[in-house]
């Protein structure tokens, strides 16, 4: 047996090097990111092994070692696993698996190429190119599976594309795709849309010259379509005929969203662009989110919210917009506390979804017939034609060539009966304003100066005395965590635990108030001591009170008495997700739920991916989601929160979370990551849809368990008997009962992320049929 091993290995070995040079990885062979991390092909132009992912890790690759810069041309577990920790080992182990080994001694093995045979045999071939054998041959070649860039001699086959990455410094998945279609068509998308014209943003524009057609790159940089039956060329995008020696010549879908063909001199120097499929910045669609346009600057582009938006999170354009006042539903009753207005977006084009065409209108007539009509967000103006349409508004750009204006309903706030402070207001009247205020000014300039040193004194007095008694009775701290209370404290705030505002499986919630600013507070009594120690109570109470969301309750501070432990949080006036949805006079309409259900959820994206500290909420329901008074949906009550280590992306912990609501995981001692809360999100949105609870004995035993239910209806077709007597779009009612099924599935890789399940909600991406759960076992 063992030489018929060796004579495999030496038959593999003489294949490899019939095509090329390569470097043979046996097994046992292992790498580390601080050690030897890379196995390098034998002319040291490439390499595949760890390289350096931003500041939170190691990524597994093939990158360009021939440059001082580590170049990744491909990566591994994109879409599960891609970050790993500077104590992690990737090994070919004996067994024939090719794995990460992460921490010492902990058991995690992460498959690195799971291709169903054992490995007998790993190379790094010259062109950049890692095979692995197996007894029956070749298995595996990462040319065949390609993640963002294409090498010399690889090609992009049909039906297969490349995904751009998040960003410079993050290799998962990003926002675009360049496919490769069966049509015979090259065509760039963003990424989670299908495949038709009005989401492409560039094409090669050779449809119907066969179903076979590849994209290739050559060494001397000629990038060519073909038709790999016939070997008859297609299409040139480029013309090559660059020197094929000291040179390294890549195709990479960007960040950008646009598909470059780069020249790198072997050893020092610069990538340098040869061709791109635009010089356009602007021409990739979804660069900007939805709500936000692009516009050029000079050669660079730039990302803007429509009027009343802002960003999502700030920084990152592809979040897209959010309006930044809370639009007053069709369906509510009263005056509501805010007025609209219409605001002009001029040389801006969008991709219009109308529900309405009005023809032969003026601009002016286009603005108050969307001013008029409760259901529209928007209206795309052109030519007197006036199109109605609802958010989100999808790939906008400013062209000053184009005569498209969108017009924006902005929200204004009533004071007196009217709105104040209106920005439409004539150029006249804003100089009169600015002359009366520079006369008030000149006016009180002599004042000032005589009195300013006398205030200035007396602001530094005073502000010593409050430093001194805050000091004095321990109410002055840094602006880094929540408070710490003592019990006696407590007791004075709420006199003594007088008024219950709410009841839960680990605590009471009493009404408060803070003597010194009247400030009313919600302060939760847990009634079972939690398992971890003071300390780490302590230090988890902290890093929860640094996360500011719009979308999470403020946790203002926290008591360590003994055996006692409590939570203060801000005072939330409307209660809970719970005292509406549940109460039949008070249940909010279908556009309020699915509002709600996009605050959870831009709550979650906050705790998962965007805040120092990546943090399980484990415990997400409708009692714990919150309503502030203007009805912005809002997560409390971290008590049971688990805050995730910097190079930690899951843990192992005790059961956590309400029955009902809790993830399959669970229950089966595996490992807990942050898809957890998802499917407890996923029950939520069950209950947003539905408006009933999750398990309801009541009802026959068909409908007692809403996820069962309604995975029947929707398998049925008959999505419409989930919202009852509702009158909602069926259309609407199945997208969002898409969503839900897909959080709820039994395998949390399946399940999505909050950001794709936040794009989803906005309704930016399609959805695919969901598979059945299959499993149940956390509601009975």
């Amino acid at each position: 047996m063992a030489l018929l091993l060796l004579l495999l290995s030496a038959a593999f070995y003489l294949a490899a090097a019939a095509q090329q040079t390569s470097n043979n990885i046996s097994l046992g062979s292992s790498l580390t990111p601080t050690g030897k991390s890379s196995w390098v092909s034998p002319n040291g132009h490439f390499a595949f092994g760890f390289y350096q992912q931003g500041s939170s890790g190691y990524a597994v690759g093939i990158f360009v070692a021939a440059i001082p810069e580590r170049t990744p041309v491909w990566t591994a577990n994109r879409d599960t696993t891609p970050i790993f920790p500077s104590n992690s080992t990737l090994v070919l182990k004996s067994d024939g698996r090719l794995v990460v080994e992460v921490g010492q001694g902990q058991g995690q093995d992460i498959d690195i190429i799971d291709n169903g045979l054992p490995i007998t045999l790993a190379s790094m071939l010259d062109s950049g190119n890692f095979v692995v054998y197996s007894s029956d041959g070749m298995m595996w070649q990462s040319f065949d599976n390609p993640t963002n860039t294409l090498l010399p001699g690889q090609s992009l086959s049909n039906g297969k594309e490349l995904i751009s990455s998040a960003s410079q410094s993050d290799d998962t998945c990003g926002i675009f795709r360049i496919k490769m279609q069966s049509d015979g068509n090259l065509v760039q998308y963003p990424i989670q849309t299908t495949d038709t014209g009005e989401n492409a943003y560039w094409a090669s524009n050779t449809a119907g010259q066969g179903n076979q057609i590849t994209l290739n790159l050559e060494e001397d940089a000629y990038l060519y379509l073909i038709n790999s039956t016939s070997n008859i060329s297609v299409d040139n995008l480029t013309t090559g005929g660059f020197p094929k020696e000291k040179y390294i010549y890549i195709a990479k879908l960007d960040v950008d969203g646009i598909f470059r063909l780069y020249s790198h001199p072997l050893g020092h120097g610069n990538w340098s662009v040869l061709w791109s499929t635009t010089a356009d910045k602007c021409a990739p669609k979804g660069i900007c989110g939805v709500n936000a346009f692009c516009t050029t600057m000079d050669t660079e582009s730039e990302c803007r919210c429509l009027p009343g938006f802002d960003f999502v999170i700030p920084g990152n354009w592809s979040s897209g917009c959010i309006r930044n006042f809370t639009a007053i539903s069709c369906h509510s009753t009263g005056g509501g506390d805010i007025d609209y207005e219409m605001r002009a977006l001029d040389n801006t084009a969008w991709q219009s979804n109308s529900y309405a065409v009005l023809k032969a209108l003026s601009k002016e007539e286009c603005e108050q017939a969307c001013l008029e009509d409760c259901n529209c967000d928007a209206a795309l103006f052109k030519d007197r034609e006036c199109r109605k349409d609802r958010l989100p508004l999808i790939y906008g750009r400013r062209s000053m060539g184009d005569s498209n204006a969108a017009l924006i309903k902005v929200g204004l706030p009533i004071r007196g009966g009217g709105p104040v402070d209106h920005p439409t207001e004539s150029k006249k009247q804003l100089h009169i304003h600015i002359l009366a205020i520079s006369i008030s000014l000149l006016a009180f300039a002599l004042l000032a100066l005589v009195i300013s040193g006398v205030l200035v004194h007396r602001s530094r007095a005073w502000r010593y005395r409050n430093i001194s008694a805050e000091s004095r009775d321990d109410h002055f701290f840094e602006d880094v965590g929540p408070r710490a209370f003592t019990y006696a404290e407590l007791q004075q705030v709420t006199n003594d635990f007088q008024e219950e505002i709410g009841r839960g499986a680990f605590g009471t919630v009493f009404k408060g108030v803070l003597a010194e600013c009247q400030k009313l507070l919600a302060i939760k009594r847990l009634e079972k001591v939690l398992e971890e120690g003071e300390t780490e109570f302590q230090n988890e109470m902290k890093a929860i009170g640094k996360t500011h969301h719009r979308n999470l309750v403020k946790l203002l501070g926290y008591c360590i008495d003994g055996p006692k432990r409590l939570l203060v949080y801000e005072y939330m006036c409307n209660g809970s997700l719970a005292d509406i949805l549940f109460s039949p006079e008070k249940q909010p309409c279908w556009e309020e739920r699915i509002g709600i259900a996009r605050d959870i959820a831009r709550g979650l994206l906050y705790l998962h991916e965007e805040c120092d500290t990546q943090i399980i909420h484990c415990d997400i329901k409708p009692q714990n989601i919150l309503m502030d008074n203007r009805f912005v949906a809002k997560i409390s009550d971290f008590g049971l929160a688990k805050l995730m280590k910097q190079d930690q992306s899951r843990t192992y912990t005790v059961v956590r979370g309400t029955k009902g609501y809790v993830a399959p995981e669970w229950h089966r001692k595996m490992a807990v990551t942050v898809k957890a809360d998802v499917y407890s999100f996923g029950i939520v949105l069950l209950e947003l849809i539905s408006r009933r609870k999750s398990v309801d004995w009541s009802l026959c035993d068909e409908e007692a368990v809403l996820e069962e239910w309604v995975y029947n209806c929707f398998e049925a077709g008959e999505v419409s008997k989930v919202v009852g007597e509702e009158e909602v779009e069926k259309r609407q009612v199945e997208r969002m009962v898409r969503i839900s099924l897909w959080c709820i599935q039994e395998e949390p890789s399946l399940r999505p992320s909050m950001k794709k399940v936040l794009l989803m909600l906005e309704g930016t991406v399609d959805i695919p049929v969901p598979p059945s759960p299959t499993s149940f076992l956390s509601v009975v």
